[in-house]
């Protein structure tokens, strides 16, 4: 159920910041920067701040090439389902959807992974309290 969260959250976090709807970050400001700039930055430094924690996490646990690596996985795995026909890409919304959700699964693992390592192989990193 942990990882289940973590994905929830990490996919929040993308959708509020961009998505193929109105309702988004970016659009958002785009529109109000002029009159709302004070709120404008606000929102932006909470979604700074979200991205900081995730991606901080993320970077520690697997690095740069696990989060290449786990992407690698996600795009073949996408690509399988198009190439059975499950899924198709002609429509642009849809592959903005799909690529929030690739971005989100690699947040995910990447926050999750230290919590799997130390459960499957008994140890704990280095920057680990007791708990």
């Amino acid at each position: 159920m942990g990882f289940v969260i973590r994905w929830v959250f990490a996919f929040l976090l993308l959708v509020a910041t961009y998505n193929p709807t109105e309702w988004n970050y970016v659009r958002w400001s785009m529109a109000n920067y002029q009159t709302s700039l004070s709120l404008t930055v606000l929102f932006g430094l909470i979604l700074l701040v979200g991205y900081i924690i995730y991606l901080r996490a993320t970077l520690r646990s697997i690095g740069l090439f696990g989060m290449i690596l786990i992407l690698a996985v996600v795009g073949t795995v996408i690509w399988v389902l198009f190439d059975q026909g499950v899924i198709s890409l002609d429509n642009p919304t849809i592959n903005t959807w799909i690529a929030i959700f690739a971005l989100s699964v690699v947040l995910a693992i990447g926050l999750s992974w230290s919590i799997v390592r130390r459960r499957l192989t008994g140890q704990a990193d280095v920057d680990d309290i007791d708990e």
